[in-house]
């Protein structure tokens, strides 16, 4: 069923409070309003980046900033990001089976058109905005459905938030097509998003490992900010909260023990399963944050508990795990279960570009401790994207280049703590000292202060302080961040007659 777009939407769509005059872009609004505010207008650009987040970057790299020039380098040899790009679109996009099994155009071309507007909103360079345009053009005016194993779930997911946050970098472009956009996103990506977050494929709800809820979740938030349908937000920031399936916060994250670390449930899985359930998480936080909308600090910062455990884990630390049984099968099919007793084994050299957003968020925008984070992040950086972790589609599951686009500076330093734009957080509550037992399940969670490890403890064990971790992520390609200064000190200022 084909699924109607809003009046206002619409309104919106065929010129109403679009920009679409001399210029190519024009200027978005720059504040977001709270976003439960009834009635209130979702702010644009407002998905992972905010106008403000677009014109930090613009004057980082123009000033010649550590560690943003190192993470622009990064960005601008990547073969994606290049103005010469020439999207593939296809009728019918098929994942996991059916015939061609052409996923892979889908997610290449949506990462050029993502990094090429990106690099426009940096560089100024008008041609990488065109080429972001007409890639989407593309595919908006081709793409009718997915199909395919019950992967075609996660080709919706994760092609549809990322497609909304390349959209979302070139909204007010004169030669983009928003109506078609909407369209895209509401009736093929949408759909079979939201049918998983209700009915898991016809399966019992714990069938699916946090993940597959979560390329869902991110691809319906996306999908209502972008389109300005509240309604469809609302049903996101719900399910995070209390949904049902195992990639809900309390399901992905169901004990938290008296050191503040939370075990993230997948992590009994696998490492790479793991760090795309956090890098999704994250995901979605930061574009509900970008709507006024705290899902970073919800449950007493539970996501924080949960990423601080991954990262230890990823890391090479020890972590505990509490062994657990989860039922499978198809309703009114075939059942059965699957035990996960112990966190699996981990390559600390795996990595993916997750860390800089969350650790930033947490540590800069809310002054927590999260030294785990930090040192996962600077291990990281400088953070690529889509084809700088390997062909495969676990390479193109984050949108990337997070030193570049989530550096941020420390909120206290300037005697401030970052609210979103709803109204202030609750800090996470302190931690117990009454001895009392280590860890409490879902239903009876202790709060905790901190993620961090005790101050004073054995370094060797629990690794550097914040200080220290950012003082290396700092010093990570500065060659390269200067090298870019001295290539393009005089043309990154001129914006081409764009705004």
């Amino acid at each position: 069923m084909t699924r109607q777009i809003s009046r206002r939407s619409m309104l919106k769509a065929t010129g109403t409070g679009i920009g679409t005059g001399a210029t190519a872009l024009a200027t978005p609004t720059a504040l977001a309003a709270p976003a439960d505010a009834a009635g209130a207008p979702l702010v644009h650009p407002g998905l992972l980046h905010t106008r403000t987040d677009l014109d930090r970057m613009a004057a980082k790299v123009k000033a010649g900033a550590r560690p943003y020039c190192a993470g622009f380098a990064k960005l601008i040899a990547n073969r994606h990001a290049q103005s010469g790009w020439r999207a593939n679109p296809q009728a019918v996009v098929y994942r996991g089976s059916g015939s061609p099994e052409n996923y892979r155009i889908l997610y290449n071309d949506i990462h050029a058109a993502y990094q090429n507007a990106l690099r426009y909103h940096v560089s100024g360079e008008k041609a990488h905005a065109d080429t972001a345009v007409t890639i989407l053009n593309a595919w908006s005016g081709k793409l009718t459905r997915l199909e395919g194993s019950a992967d075609r779930f996660l080709a919706a997911g994760l092609y549809g938030y990322q497609f909304a946050n390349a959209a979302e970098l070139v909204r007010d472009h004169g030669d983009f097509d928003l109506k078609r956009a909407w369209e895209l996103l509401l009736n093929v990506f949408h759909p079979l998003s939201d049918s998983f977050l209700s009915h898991h494929n016809n399966a019992v709800v714990t069938n699916y490992w946090p993940n597959w809820d979560l390329t869902a979740l991110a691809c319906v938030l996306a999908t209502g900010i972008f389109c300005d349908e509240r309604a469809v937000v609302e049903r996101a920031v719900e399910y995070f909260k209390h949904g049902d399936g195992m990639g809900s916060v309390k399901h992905a994250i169901p004990v938290v023990h008296e050191d503040g670390l939370g075990e993230w449930v997948e992590a009994g899985r696998d490492q790479g399963h793991a760090l795309l359930g956090v890098g999704l998480m994250g995901t979605v936080c930061e574009m509900a944050w970008n709507q006024g909308i705290d899902l970073y600090g919800y449950d007493d910062s539970r996501f924080l508990k949960g990423a601080q455990y991954v990262a230890k884990w990823s890391l090479g630390g020890d972590v505990p795990y509490t062994a657990n049984t989860r039922r499978k099968g198809a309703i009114g099919g075939w059942s059965g279960s699957e035990t996960a007793s112990d966190a699996a084994g981990v390559d600390p050299g795996m990595t993916r570009p997750i860390w800089a957003m969350i650790a930033h968020h947490y540590t800069k925008r809310r002054g927590l401790p999260a030294s785990y984070l930090t040192r996962a992040a600077a291990k990281a950086s400088p953070e690529g994207g889509g084809g700088d972790y390997g062909p495969n589609s676990g390479g193109f599951d984050q949108l990337g280049f997070g030193t570049l686009a989530f550096t941020r500076e420390r909120g206290r330093s300037q005697g401030r703590v970052e609210e979103p734009a709803g109204g202030p957080s609750p800090s996470p509550s302190p931690s117990p000292s009454d001895g009392s037992p280590g860890s409490r399940g879902a239903g009876g969670v202790r709060p905790q202060a901190s993620a961090s490890p005790a101050l004073g403890g054995d370094l060797a064990a629990t690794g550097t302080g914040d200080a220290a971790g950012w003082a290396a992520a700092a010093g990570i390609g500065a060659l390269a961040g200067g090298l870019l200064l001295l290539r393009r000190r005089d043309r990154v200022s001129r914006r081409e007659g764009v705004e």
